[in-house]
């Protein structure tokens, strides 16, 4: 059963549908295919966690959009909130 979910294949983070502790085995459908990773930190309800590496200075993309940049670099199962990233304007010309 899915814990939380993706809408854009671009997307690097998840939402968490329900809460979820350190250590759980997240599941979310990409494309209709289902993927698991490990949370590392407890991740509560409509946070998000990455579903990749994010290097520090790399968008963190959401519905397949840019909200923020990654101010450290963050781990494959992370919680992503305002501890790791930063909004700030883009120039939509340089956007992927």
């Amino acid at each position: 059963m899915c814990n939380a979910m993706i809408i854009d294949s671009k997307d690097n983070v998840a939402v968490a549908i329900e809460p979820i502790s350190q250590g759980d085995t997240v599941t979310y459908l990409c494309d209709g295919v289902e993927h698991t990773l490990t949370a590392r930190n407890d991740i509560p309800i409509y946070h998000k966690l990455a579903i990749r590496d994010i290097g520090c200075e790399e968008p963190v993309v959401k519905y397949g959009e840019h909200i923020g940049f990654a101010t450290c670099d963050i781990t494959t199962g992370e919680h992503v909130h305002v501890h790791n990233v930063e909004g700030r304007r883009e120039n939509p010309e340089e956007k992927e």
